[in-house]
């Protein structure tokens, strides 16, 4: 199993990235051992993730989040579907 996230910074920006063990993940990022990106932002946190069945498939989908407007990020995060997935 894989998951697709959607952090969002302190800054108010918003970071897409994917991974095999989300909380492992999440931890990486707070502890400021994570992406350049998050590094020079913190505190991060999830506002958003959806499992995928494999790599390939996150990858597609990590891919297709990055290309989306941060109008129709925020709708994605906010949308109802969405509420399964919060943790």
């Amino acid at each position: 199993m894989c998951y697709v996230y959607i952090l969002k910074c302190a800054d108010s920006t918003l970071y897409t990235g994917w991974t095999i063990d989300l909380k492992k993940r999440l931890n990486t990022h707070l502890s400021g051992k994570g992406a350049k990106y998050t590094r020079a932002r913190l505190p991060v946190s999830l506002v958003y993730y959806e499992k995928c069945l494999d790599k390939s498939s996150a990858l597609k989908r990590e891919y297709a989040i990055k290309q989306m407007t941060r109008k129709k990020k925020f709708d994605l995060i906010n949308s109802d579907m969405n509420l399964f997935w919060r943790i």
